[in-house]
Formats: structure tokens, sequence, C-alpha cells
């Protein structure tokens, strides 16, 4: 098991926390997680990372991945100035993730806690999510609440919004 995949398993059994993970190939977008056939009850989470114009707040967005973005929803939502895409040098900075990477574990890596979390409020609907435990050749399956959990442990704000 490689080192990025350790530390967010190692954070779920810390926690006491019952998941499944489920092997793939690499994937870069929700069409080719689609294309697996693994997510038939539509868990499986979409994930940005965004920054304001001034790139002085940084979003991590958990979304399901059947909804489509509104950046200007979501800024509303949060108090922010216009969104973005962050560059994928700050996704290796903040969250050390690469591309196609992206996933809420990805604050486990945020040491500043510079990261705000936004869940879309349907997320919590679901009796298990699915997202890449930091890389993107398996998909994990939890509770909400225990992904909840697991930001919150680390000290990353989580902010519950209906855009």
């Amino acid at each position: 098991m490689n080192q990025i995949r350790h530390l967010v398993l190692e954070a779920m059994a810390h926690a006491n926390i019952t998941y499944d993970i489920t092997e793939h190939p690499a994937v870069y977008t929700i069409e080719e997680m689609d294309r697996l056939q693994i997510d038939p009850k539509n868990e499986v989470a979409k994930n940005l990372f965004l920054r304001d114009d001034k790139k002085q707040r940084y979003f991590l967005v958990v979304l399901p991945k059947y909804k489509q973005v509104d950046l200007n929803a979501i800024r509303m939502a949060v108090d922010s100035r216009r969104l973005s895409f962050a560059s994928t040098d700050a996704l290796a900075h903040y969250l050390g993730l690469s591309k196609g990477a992206v996933s809420p574990f990805g604050i486990l890596n945020d040491t500043e806690r510079k990261v705000e979390v936004i869940i879309d409020q349907d997320i919590k609907s679901f009796d298990r999510i699915g997202v890449h435990p930091n890389e993107n050749t398996a998909t994990v399956w939890l509770r909400p609440a225990d992904l909840e959990s697991i930001i919150q442990n680390h000290g990353n704000p989580i902010t519950y919004i209906v855009p």
C-alpha cells in the first residue's frame, strides 16, 4: 500500500470508522468513474478545489456527482469573492494531491488548515459516500457523518450549503 493511501486508512482506523474500498483503474473524471459501474446508488462525490480571486481563501467542494456546479451560488453561500478553480500547484501545496485525485481526505495533508470544506447538503442523505483515498485508483465508501468527523477532527471548517 502506498503512503498516500496509508494516511487515509490510518485516520479511519484511528477513528474506528467502518469502510469498504473498491480498487479500480485510475480515473480522472466522473464520466470515467461512471464507466466502471461501481456506483449503483449514485453516491460517488464530485470534488472541486476552488479559490477566491485574491487567492486568500481556498475551498474544497464536495457534491453529488450528478449536480451541476454553480460557482456563483457557492460564492454567495460562503460569502466569498469571485471563485475559480485553483491551480494544480495550489492543489499540491495545500492538499498534497494531483489532478484527478481531488478528495475530501486531502484535508489530512492541509497542515495550515487553510482550506475550507464546503459540502452539499444532499450528501447527508446518502447511506455512504464514495471518495478517493487521495489517489484515483480506489474508492472508499463510508458514512457521510464519518467523513465529516474526520474533517472536523483535523480542524478544517465545514460549511453545508444548498446550492
